[in-house]
């Protein structure tokens, strides 16, 4: 008697970047070059190999389909819908990547994200949440966001990016000042006319 047939593992990764310009947290995307959903905007993917490990599939996804490196990666959630690929059953392992250039990505902040192909909206919609955890606790995380150096301004659009609302400034303050080697840099920041303001700095940077 035959078995039931074996499914396919994929990684999908939610490759992320902060635009410093229009303040915004931005997810990459590209066209797909091939069927199903030929030149549909998909989150960058691949069939897993064998032997393969998730981050080493997660970063020739990113490379192959936007074009661009990791500086930072990591898993977040599976998707086992059996109809979510009209090839066959195909089990999406989700990981979070942070882009690191522009590549040949398009780029749309979150609350902005085009329809996309398979059940990458999904995906989406579904990992966000996952994200926010991560922010501010996950320091790998975290940190390929801000940058080695960063505003307070620039803490504020992050988070603002991530959550969909404003966060307390004096909540996030304390946030901040609670972050394992994030620190206050005796550096100042001037944006636009204002006073110079708090630049916050990681006092080991590995990116």
């Amino acid at each position: 008697m035959n078995g039931p047939v074996s499914s396919k593992v994929s990684v999908d990764v939610l490759t992320l970047r902060y635009n410093s310009a229009s303040r915004h947290v931005e997810v990459g995307v590209a066209p797909r070059a091939s069927e199903p959903y030929i030149n549909q905007l998909a989150l960058p993917g691949v069939v897993l190999w064998e032997g393969e490990r998730l981050a080493d599939a997660a970063e020739r996804a990113v490379a192959a389909k936007l074009g661009c490196e990791l500086r930072a990666h990591g898993q977040l959630t599976v998707f086992d819908e059996p109809t979510r690929d009209p090839r066959g059953f195909t089990l999406s392992i989700a990981m979070w990547g942070v882009g690191d250039g522009e590549g040949h990505a398009q780029w749309f902040p979150l609350d902005e994200v085009p329809q996309l192909a398979f059940d990458h909206n999904r995906i989406v919609a579904e990992c966000r949440p996952l994200l926010v955890e991560r922010l501010w606790r996950n320091i790998p995380f975290t940190q390929a966001l801000t940058g080695p150096a960063f505003p307070v301004s620039a803490a504020v659009a992050i988070t603002r990016s991530l959550t969909g609302s404003s966060p307390d400034r004096g909540n996030l303050n304390r946030r901040l000042a609670s972050v394992k080697g994030l620190g206050v840099s005796h550096k100042k920041v001037v944006l636009g006319r204002g006073r110079p303001g708090t630049l916050w700095e990681w006092r080991n940077p590995s990116l």
